[in-house]
């Protein structure tokens, strides 16, 4: 996305580039006008990395491409494995790329809480099952429509995670990254130590090096094997959009014709952007972009191995941190978050999901202690991680009661909790922090017998990482 942008304010060829505009592939993902300025006159659009064995206009890969690129054969779900939210500012200038790592755990509109890269496929399922229902049996057309729900979903999803409206999307399948990146020459990547993984094909060297086609595609994959799994693989996949923004700025590109065709090329083969998109008109306002204005960041992170009820391992977020963060990096103003109720008026149902007798009992008692209404107290299904859980947009009580329990407790909407109430499961995490003294104990260990979790790096600001910019080359793991 970077790349076509660049494209296109570059002077070269603007007739051809209009032509480039005009053969892209689109879809009608986003609900309202998307020409329509936005209220602050900054856009967020969402940038999307597709696992699709297809070319962006739906065509199969052919064998021999799968087989170079290492992709495998498809499992029969799409999902989004990158995802980064761009916000640029109404005057071109210092644009920040924000990543959401894949397994984040969040609330998906009409799904219930799951990880974010699930959001495009639930949706398109869905709408799948729906249109077949109402008589729509043409395969191309079941496949156009229930993509495009596919996207309205994942957009939803990422609105309620960043509390941003996303004004455009563009996604880019893995054809792209092989094609882009042998376009220009190669991407310079650095990292800090040599790593083999035979699941991407990664196979990398210590230190600095340019890495093209399939070489990229393994970089920007790969997770086993590295330190923090999908944490640093999001930072990959930051550090190489840096290097791809940083090569294509340069004059080694932006005044090589032949460079700019085969961009051209692999640019209409590999993207979708929403319908009604002005880019013409959108690349004028980056005239002024430079690789050390643009800046990539990650949101906070509460827990990268969260052990969710049904999803397996998931990165574990606040949503409030999480909007809070972005609102903060976009000069967004957000509204104070609603106070909690009495303790009086919220009703704390609590469940033991551990092997100690009388927790739920003694932590129960311990709540209507400091004013709170009792709920049901019984036994749950076994996990691992401790949860108070609230009704949508009720999160203020659970936060209320997560702080009565010592406030370190995770805080999560969910559907399956009655307005009025807020539910309380508590893990072998609380007991054995002291939890069950009644005293304000925390809950926020790793299970017993577990390894603990490796940190995430924490950026000044509470986010994953230190900002990475396209100006330059970082080394990672």
């Amino acid at each position: 996305m970077v790349s076509v942008l660049v494209l296109m304010v570059t002077g070269y060829a603007w007739a051809a580039m209009q032509g480039l505009v005009n053969g892209l592939t689109t879809a009608d993902v986003i609900g309202r006008d998307p020409g329509e300025l936005p209220e602050d006159g900054a856009r967020d659009i969402l940038l999307v990395g597709m696992d699709s064995r297809v070319d962006a206009q739906g065509n199969p890969l052919p064998k021999e491409m799968l087989a170079k690129l290492n992709a495998g054969a498809a499992d029969g779900v799409l999902n989004t494995d990158t995802l980064i939210m761009l916000h640029v500012p109404n005057d071109g200038s210092k644009a920040v790329a924000v990543s959401l790592p894949r397994d984040t755990y969040v609330d998906i509109p009409g799904f219930g809480q799951h990880k974010l890269n699930s959001a495009y496929a639930r949706g398109k399922a869905a709408a799948r099952q729906d249109l077949q229902a109402g008589g729509v049996a043409d395969e191309r057309e079941l496949e156009v429509q229930s993509n495009q729900e596919g996207a309205k979903t994942l957009i939803s999803t990422v609105e309620g995670l960043t509390g941003q409206t996303i004004d455009n999307y563009a996604s880019i399948n893995l054809l792209g990254f092989y094609d882009i990146t042998n376009a220009i020459g190669g991407v310079d990547v650095c990292l800090k130590q040599a790593t083999s993984d035979p699941m991407s094909g990664a196979d990398f060297e210590k230190g600095k090096q340019t890495i093209t086609g399939v070489d990229a595609l393994a970089f920007v994959r790969q997770r086993h094997g590295l330190l923090r799994g999908d944490l640093d693989r999001v930072v990959r996949q930051q550090v190489f959009l840096a290097g791809l923004a940083n090569k294509v700025l340069s004059a080694g590109t932006l005044a090589d014709p032949a460079k700019l065709n085969r961009l051209s090329d692999a640019i209409g083969k590999s993207i979708v952007v929403n319908q009604g998109w002005d880019i013409m008109s959108f690349a004028q306002q980056l005239r002024g972009l430079s690789g050390g204005q643009i800046q990539f960041r990650t949101i906070p992170i509460v827990n990268p191995e969260y052990d969710t009820p049904g999803d397996g391992v998931a990165v574990q977020v606040n949503p409030a941190e999480v909007q809070q963060f972005v609102a903060k990096l976009t000069g967004k103003k957000i509204s104070t978050a609603p106070s909690a109720p009495p303790p009086g008026d919220i009703v704390v149902d609590v469940y033991n999901t551990s092997d100690v007798q009388g927790l739920a009992g003694t932590v129960s008692e311990s709540l209507v202690s400091q004013g709170f209404g009792q709920g049901e107290v019984a036994n749950e299904t076994p996990r691992q991680a401790s949860v108070v859980q609230s009704a949508p947009g009720e999160r203020a009580s659970a936060d209320s009661v997560a702080q009565a329990l010592g406030g370190e407790v995770a805080v999560e909407e969910s559907a399956a909790v009655t307005s009025g109430h807020v539910r309380v499961l508590l893990a072998p995490d609380y007991e054995q922090t002291g939890g069950a003294t009644g005293q304000g104990g925390t809950g926020g260990g790793n299970a017993p017998g577990a390894a603990p979790a490796p940190a995430p790096r924490q950026g000044a600001d509470g986010s994953a990482d230190e900002p990475i910019t396209a100006d330059g080359v970082t080394c990672v793991n």
